[in-house]
């Protein structure tokens, strides 16, 4: 089989997923159509939202499919109609089997993370927050349970002290088309050898899971370690954001978004955690160790700041975090 003779349909929704579906349409493989979330309306102004891949999607001509219920019996019968061979997912909803089953060269997704490692939701944010030094992408064909299947290939991509989970997400992005390209040009080939995960693991193999992230998830505890709480950071920036309620005698409380943070080798000594200390308009915090420097931060409803543009526009007395 060539690659104008495959029939691909592509499944995906966030930008993440763009970047993939460009490399696949760049290089010459059909995509008969896409499948991606629902038009969302949002603002005052009622504005239709569409996803990235449906905007990318209409720019190139490719068919775009919405179902809102992905066994509904319309759906199925219009993706068996593209009599595709193979089925692309990435940074998509769980698929039915009878779905994921339909193409006669599989389905495969494209994960970030490196398997068995971070299977779930949110495998970006939590290997930086678990202050993880290397991650990747991973291909693998899809299977009953989530994140599971046999392996196809992996790549991986170092996390450096000065990443956030933003930075990390747009490296992966380039890896993953890159390697969904080589996924997609092996099965043309016909020269995959995939491996289980379920091998991998008793090979000594580590898995974990990457839960979704939630609102309480992204809360601080300043009786944490200084690293754990920059790591906390670091995970959960730029999006949703680690936050806490900042309190002071002279102010309401405050719930802020803490989004860069540095560590220092000065001690907390007897100091609460919590407790700000503010030094020539730089923002420090006491944790359960050391103290951490807040260098950006953003207020509910408020731009994204440096702590010295904050800290020159307040009149703070007594400030702390609630632990």
């Amino acid at each position: 089989m060539t690659k104008e003779d495959l029939k691909i349909v592509f499944f995906g929704t966030p930008d993440f997923a763009v970047e993939s579906l460009r490399a696949i349409v760049d290089n010459g493989f059909n995509v008969v159509a896409v499948v991606t979330a629902t038009d969302k309306v949002a603002g005052r102004g009622h504005k239709v939202l569409c996803s990235p891949v449906k905007t990318f999607a209409m720019s190139r001509d490719i068919p775009v499919l919405q179902p809102e219920k992905l066994k509904d019996g319309e759906f199925i019968d219009a993706l068996r109609s593209l009599e595709a061979d193979l089925f692309v997912v990435i940074a998509f909803r769980m698929l039915p089997e009878a779905v994921w089953q339909m193409p006669p060269l599989g389905t495969f997704n494209l994960h970030a993370s490196l398997l068995p490692k971070y299977r779930g939701a949110a495998p970006i944010n939590r290997a930086v927050m678990n202050g993880e030094t290397k991650t990747g992408v991973t291909t693998f064909f899809l299977s009953h349970e989530i994140d599971t299947g046999d392996i196809i290939d992996r790549e991986e991509v170092e996390i450096s002290d000065e990443d956030d989970a933003g930075s990390v997400h747009d490296r992966l992005m380039k890896v993953g088309a890159e390697l969904t390209l080589k996924t997609i040009n092996g099965i043309v080939d016909g020269n995959l050898a995939t491996v289980s995960q379920s091998k991998m693991i008793s090979e000594g193999m580590e898995s974990c899971e990457a839960p979704k992230i939630f609102k309480d998830t992204c809360h601080i505890d300043w009786s944490w370690p200084a690293l754990r709480i920059h790591n906390h950071v670091r995970g959960l920036s730029p999006y949703p954001g680690a936050w806490s309620e900042l309190r002071s005698t002279t102010s309401a409380p405050t719930e802020f978004k803490i989004l860069k943070t540095k560590l220092t080798d000065t001690e907390c000594g007897e100091g609460i955690a919590g407790r700000v200390i503010i030094e020539k308009n730089r923002m420090f915090v006491c944790c359960g160790d050391n103290r951490l420097e807040i260098l950006e931060l953003q207020a509910a409803g408020k731009k994204r700041m440096s702590a010295d543009a904050f800290l020159r526009g307040s009149r703070l007395v007594n400030p702390y975090f609630e632990k």
